[in-house]
């Protein structure tokens, strides 16, 4: 039997009791799964909540949600608890496990991007369990309300988990909650069905409600979220309830577990960078013509840029937009913010006479781009 690789996200609802304190119990049950699976052959990463609430209970202070400072505090007090546990609930199947707590600019960075992901692999090769958390010590990402337009690479630990399963071509995100799935309404209502298979992710699926618990702070919405980074990219997102007996084993071995989000597209591993991890750092306001030639496979040439903004370098990523100010694709620039600007709305062939040089005839190679919609 083939070796996979699976990304398992384990939320703080999962790990928790009531009042905030780690449920020991329901670790054990995960881990447990977790290392049956590595013992079939299988390789796991997993990606877990319960920092910051673990760190509120051994305060013994009452919970400040809206507080940064204090849930940094809390992060940094829970952590060190979270990972204690971990490696002794480990240890009796002669498992090892590694930490490690990424920020947003360890996956918006290409080169950091790149080392994160070669520590991963060599951990998965040496049989160690890497053990992801969002480092809320120094980034506050993870931390601040979910909103609409909130431009960062990630900011909750379902997307983490999408965004690390991108990274390492996971074969399945598998991410546990405290609910059975994905349902056709909130699941406290009695009327409520379960979605057992996600073909597409529909507006309609966007406005199914939101289930949040207290100490979680994900819900619905960065589930569909997750689903839609993975499936975009051809990986498969199950999403399932962690206190079910057996769950991570059902889902390895196939069975109908929680609601399976099907892949809708397929993408090389940098496009998924440049689609998802990555921050831009600028924008290029490019003419309808460099749009609709860069829509139909073609790169963009500095003759068809209106304007440059943001301050960027080469092999950085910007945005590229059109003159009604709408985003349609993404790249990485092969010329520098100063450099673009001086070049704007040249030919190519004049490229070498204005900076005294020439990198590239494209300003963002078709290659590597990404556009909104068609390539998803």
């Amino acid at each position: 039997m083939k070796s996979k690789l699976f990304v398992v996200k384990v939320g703080t609802s999962s790990l928790t009791r009531n009042n905030g304190s780690l449920n020991v119990e329901a670790m054990d049950r995960i881990v447990g799964q977790i290392a049956d699976a590595m013992k079939a052959g299988n390789r796991i990463v997993l990606v877990s909540s319960g920092a910051v609430a673990s760190g509120i209970a051994e305060l013994g202070i009452k919970p400040k949600p809206r507080d940064i400072l204090f849930q940094q505090v809390s992060a940094a007090t829970g952590q060190s608890i979270l990972m204690r546990y971990y490696r002794e609930l480990f240890k009796p199947y002669g498992l090892k496990v590694a930490q490690i707590l990424l920020t947003q600019d360890d996956l918006s960075d290409r080169k950091s991007f790149v080392h994160t992901r070669d520590v991963l692999e060599m951990l998965l090769q040496i049989g160690v369990v890497p053990i992801i958390n969002e480092n809320d010590v120094t980034s506050i990402d993870e931390l601040i309300p979910v909103m609409e337009g909130f431009r960062v690479n990630f900011s909750d630990n379902d997307v983490l988990s999408a965004l690390i399963a991108n990274a390492m071509e996971a074969d399945l995100l598998i991410v546990l909650s405290d609910v059975d799935g994905l349902f056709t309404m909130s699941p406290e209502k009695p009327e409520a069905e379960l979605i057992p298979v996600v073909e597409e992710i529909t507006s309609e699926l966007k406005n199914v409600a939101e289930k949040k618990s207290k100490l979680g702070r994900g819900g619905i919405k960065t589930k569909l979220q997750a689903a839609e980074i993975v499936t975009s990219s051809g990986i498969p997102m199950i999403f399932s309830n962690s206190n079910r007996k057996n769950v991570l084993m059902d889902i390895i071995a196939g069975k109908s577990v929680g609601t399976l989000f099907k892949p809708t597209g397929k993408m090389k591993n940098i496009k998924r960078w440049i689609a998802f991890g990555a921050s831009t750092k600028g924008r290029i306001t490019v003419n309808d013509g460099a749009k609709q030639a860069i829509i139909k496979d073609a790169s963009l040439l500095s003759v068809g840029i209106v304007n440059v903004s943001g301050s960027f370098n080469v092999g950085d990523v910007v945005d590229l937009i059109d003159q009604n100010g709408t985003i349609f694709a993404r790249g990485i620039a092969n010329y520098t913010s100063e450099e673009t600007k001086l070049i704007k709305g040249k030919r190519s062939s004049k490229i070498e006479g204005i900076l005294g040089y020439i990198r590239r005839k494209e300003i963002v190679s078709r290659k590597y781009m990404f556009i909104i919609e068609g390539d998803i």
